[in-house]
């Protein structure tokens, strides 16, 4: 039995369409059957909550007396792209403010917009004939702007990786904080209420549908950037109008030692029209697999740790080497029931009809990875080999190894090669001075490493921001298989 878009639309105006979340759609589908769910059901409705970075809001100014074509301009500190027409302007969410970076930004002042909050606009002008005023410093509110347009080039991926940290140290990611030593892991989306889970085939989401975005009424535009459908990583390109939404789903965001972004809510309506959608908006946490990703490891393709899915993610740890791992979501599962909730409330009503999409999205496009035309240099190209000496060495055994090697730097392990600590020049130096000849009471334990195959720019980075001249490199047990030092890297 097949439905059409004109028959379920003639249902909501009627308020006789059957509406159910896809949490309520799993029960029905187990308890009933894919067949006559299909005949029973109208409408699946979905929701997502989280952090989706690619976003951001097209705003018009209006024309002041005199006129000015902005050059630059900024919204409560934060700097805005100018380059449209004269007082156009598009804000994107991860841009941090001048004043406050980590603590305000782009996505700061799209709330406060939507919450009714007045923005301080400051611009500048090259001038021009036709465009005379040089500066301006004013405030204004949502009310004040003629568009508003909600503009998000990727939102509401189909699936996310969870990320852990296999490294000594503290990560500050997009991902959120991850403790060392895989201290705890991260995920994000919402599972089987994960839009794009309930259409993987795009059959009813694509460019025109009508959607629920930021509390208002949103559309599908397109496939968003990085769509990877081959791969179960489709992403959607959004817009809506701002006037229309709601503080509620649309919340700025400041991590900790990594940028601002803004959480945004989508939720989509999925049109019931064959047995194989009833099957599809069936789908269980369980079914959705995802893979727990190393993010300590800093390049494109990061190590797969192991094969989940969202039933395990969802229930609060990980297994993990055979350890068990704390899991905690970025993205907010109470607001994603939420939304499925307000947009079957919508249906309901009568006051949210369907659209069918112009035309499907692209489902056999591949993610390319940047090109580079420049070889980029890794640890492993800088490496020497590390002069060691074991942590039950007296300091004179380790001063003889300085000047046989002419080394400023020894590298402390046990005698299975893990490392304990590192010992400088100037430490011996310093330590015949004060005659100390324990070398436990010498050594820096807190040390700061590498691996071959991390960027040589980080590790440089590394150095610099820790004032330190050399890193150890470990392999991932551990053990000290080299040295990269600042003359190498210069």
């Amino acid at each position: 039995m097949a439905k059409s878009y004109i028959e379920i639309n003639k249902k909501i105006k009627n308020k006789n369409a059957v509406i159910v979340t896809a949490e309520e759609m799993v029960k029905i589908v187990e308890e009933k059957g894919s067949k006559v769910a299909a005949e029973e059901i109208d409408v699946v409705t979905t929701g997502t909550f989280g952090p989706m970075c690619s976003s951001g809001a097209f705003l018009n100014f209006g024309h002041s007396d005199p006129p000015i074509k902005f050059e630059h301009l900024w919204l409560n500190d934060v700097h805005a792209y100018h380059g449209n027409a004269a007082v156009d302007c598009y804000i994107g969410v991860t841009r941090m403010a001048d004043k406050r970076p980590f603590e305000y930004g782009g996505g700061n002042v799209i709330e406060d917009l939507v919450s009714g909050k007045p923005i301080r606009l400051r611009g500048n002008s090259n001038t021009t004939d036709c465009y005379p005023l040089g500066e301006i410093d004013t405030t204004v509110t949502l009310n004040d702007l003629n568009q508003a347009i909600l503009c998000n080039p990727r939102n509401a991926s189909q699936r996310y990786v969870c990320a852990t940290n296999s490294t000594d140290k503290t990560l500050y990611t997009y991902m959120g904080k991850l403790l060392p030593n895989f201290g705890n892991a991260h995920f994000a989306g919402s599972g089987l209420l994960n839009p794009l889970c309930n259409d993987p085939d795009y059959e009813t989401i694509g460019i025109g549908t009508r959607i629920f975005l930021g509390g208002g009424i949103g559309y599908v535009i397109g496939e968003g950037t990085q769509h990877n459908p081959s791969n179960s990583f489709g992403t959607l390109f959004l817009k809506g109008d701002l006037k229309q939404m709601n503080s509620d789903y649309l919340k700025g965001v400041n991590y900790e030692h990594y940028g601002t972004s803004m959480f945004v809510g989508v939720g989509i309506p999925i049109p019931i029209l064959n047995e194989g959608l009833a099957k599809k908006t069936s789908v269980k946490d369980e079914d959705i697999i995802t893979e727990v990703v190393d993010y300590g490891i800093p390049r494109r393709d990061r190590p797969v740790l192991k094969t989940t899915n969202y039933k395990e993610l969802k229930s609060g740890e990980i297994s993990l080497n055979g350890n068990k791992i704390k899991c905690s979501p970025v993205s907010s599962l109470y607001h994603a029931r939420k939304i499925a909730n307000e947009l079957k409330e919508w249906l309901e009503e009568g006051n949210f009809l369907l659209n069918p999409p112009a035309e499907r999205l692209i489902r056999d496009e591949r993610f390319k990875p940047m090109k580079q035309s420049s070889q980029l240099k890794f640890v492993r190209d800088f490496k020497k080999e590390a002069i060691i000496c074991y942590d039950d060495c007296d300091i004179k055994e380790v001063a003889q190894k300085i000047i046989q090697n002419n080394a400023n730097h020894i590298v402390i392990t046990d005698h299975q090669g893990v490392l304990k600590g590192i010992v400088t020049s100037f430490d011996i130096t310093k330590a015949i001075a004060e005659e100390k000849s324990n070398l436990k009471a010498i050594i820096t334990k807190k040390v700061i490493t590498t691996r071959d195959d991390e960027p040589a720019e980080i590790a440089s980075r590394k150095m610099r921001s820790h004032e330190i001249s050399a890193l150890p490199i470990l392999d991932y047990n551990n053990k000290v298989i080299g040295i990269i030092t600042a003359e190498e890297l210069m």
